[in-house]
């Protein structure tokens, strides 16, 4: 996996609506997908070429068809390797101050 894709990736507004619109409504053509878009078809390829690059997006073809569908996989892989390690660290010091404030300890 490329890290540097997936942020590239997530770091503009446009891709991650298009993610967002896949998350609501998987397998959605480029058609389908432009119309919840203020840009030209040829602007949202070049946003989806770039997620697929990521990994975020495979595309299908099915007939005259390519239908686009979120890969939600190397979401999790930058979530477990830069948010939980965090997440774990700030939950347990929560943990640690409910037991002080309600004196368990």
């Amino acid at each position: 996996m490329n890290d540097d894709l997936v942020f590239k990736a997530l770091g503009d507004p446009t891709r991650r609506k298009l993610l967002d619109l896949l998350c609501e409504n998987n397998g959605q053509t480029l058609g389908q997908l432009c119309e919840n878009l203020a840009m030209t078809r040829q602007s949202a390829t070049q946003h989806l070429d770039l997620l697929v690059a990521a990994n975020l997006v495979s595309a299908v073809k099915r007939g005259r068809e390519k239908l686009h569908y979120i890969n939600p996989v190397p979401l999790y892989d930058i979530y477990a390797r830069w948010v939980r390690k965090f997440e774990t660290q700030r939950l347990g010091l929560l943990h640690d101050l409910k037991t002080i404030l309600e004196g368990d300890a």
